[in-house]
């Protein structure tokens, strides 16, 4: 997933929520001398005017804990995304095979965003 802010001031991806998990965090995977590293995002993730920050596999990601139900490949959920400024928006994710890199399924600039443009 992409996000872009169009708008003139920061914002912060702070968490969001989905009816497929218990749990819906931001995290960030690194490497530390060859060891991996994984953790949540204190503070939440920014977004600068102008900067598009991709999620995905190996950086900043969502995780999702405590699932409900099995997922399968090619099946889609919904989840809220939430903002420090922009509050809570509507996503639909598409559910792809371990290690995809295609691009999410939100495009265009979404609807109470305050700027920010998804992909």
């Amino acid at each position: 997933m992409k996000i872009t802010n169009t708008g003139t001031s920061s914002d912060r991806l702070i968490g969001g929520a989905t009816a497929i998990a218990s749990s819906f965090e931001v995290h960030e995977m690194s490497m530390d001398n060859g060891v991996m590293k994984m953790r949540p995002v204190t503070g939440g993730l920014e977004i600068k005017p102008g900067q598009t920050v991709e999620l995905k596999p190996g950086g900043y990601h969502v995780m999702l804990t405590g699932l409900k139900e099995q997922l399968a490949q090619g099946q889609h959920f919904k989840a809220t995304l939430e903002f420090a400024k922009a509050g809570k928006v509507d996503v639909d994710f598409a559910i792809e095979g371990v290690g995809a890199q295609s691009p999410g399924t939100a495009g265009g600039v979404v609807p109470g965003m305050g700027g920010m443009k998804m992909k």
